[in-house]
């Protein structure tokens, strides 16, 4: 018995899409950065690096020893003496100019009544110029055997056993006999006075705050009132001394106290 037989071929498999395959060698295309950007970086990196730079020279400045304060120069004193300002601000000396303020120069002078303000410049590399602005004295108060040279604040800037070296009005008493009020309201009105009009004073006195009266060196009486008005009243008696005099009819009395109204008599 003859079997035949078929022989049936193997299915193929089922076929599979190929991958697809990376190119040996590819390359991933960079855009360039907008030139604005960069720019902008460019700037940012230069103004980062000027900062610093400053940073570090001003924090050089302020701690330099090769700034360090060794001179003090004084200007304007009067009643004071360079050397009693320099005494003052000795603490100061050493330090770098940069780290001294107005304030520290105020601070340490403030002893020394006399000064009512200064005016501080540095000047590189070690020396601290210090400008003096004195208070200014008004008037004279009789202590005993003494005069005291006072301001209009009152406060005592030097003593004098000879008033006319002085040339400024007494006020009769002081501030202890007529009382603070009246002591102030007089100094204030002598405050006002130019230079050459307080050398014409030979001594002021009050009533009242009201009543406020100079005399001249001439014996002629100057009614000034209350310390309203200073400036102008001040202004209106310099024209009054300035008017040529008459030997007929001599002036006694310059009344200011209403200034837009003079008289004299």
């Amino acid at each position: 018995m003859i079997t035949a037989s078929r022989s049936i071929p193997d299915q193929a498999p089922a076929h599979k899409p190929a991958k697809a395959e990376k190119p040996s060698g590819a390359t991933v295309l960079a855009f360039p950065e907008p030139k604005g950007r960069r720019r902008r970086k460019k700037v940012l990196a230069a103004a980062g690096t000027v900062v610093a730079l400053v940073v570090g020279l001003l924090a050089a400045a302020i701690y330099s020893p090769a700034l360090a304060l060794q001179t003090i120069s004084v200007t304007g004193t009067h009643f004071v003496t360079p050397a009693q300002v320099q005494t003052a601000l000795e603490p100061l000396r050493g330090k770098p100019l940069p780290q001294i303020s107005d304030d520290d120069v105020r601070g340490l002078l403030r002893s020394l009544v006399q000064v009512k303000s200064v005016s501080v410049e540095a000047r590189p590399p070690s020396t601290l110029a210090v400008a003096v602005h004195e208070r200014v004295p008004v008037a004279l108060v009789k202590q005993g055997e003494q005069y005291q040279l006072v301001d209009v604040d009152g406060v005592q800037l030097a003593t004098t056993d000879d008033p006319a070296t002085a040339s400024l009005p007494v006020i009769d008493g002081g501030a202890g006999a007529i009382g603070q009020d009246l002591f102030r309201a007089t100094a204030a009105v002598l405050g006002a006075l130019p230079a050459d009009v307080l050398a014409k004073l030979s001594n002021a006195s009050a009533q009242s705050v009201d009543a406020v009266e100079l005399k001249l060196v001439d014996g002629q009486t100057i009614v000034w009132g209350n310390a309203s008005e200073k400036e102008l009243k001040a202004k209106v008696l310099a024209a009054l001394l300035k008017a040529p005099a008459d030997p007929k009819n001599p002036v006694r009395v310059y009344d200011v106290s209403v200034p837009r109204h003079p008289v004299t008599r």
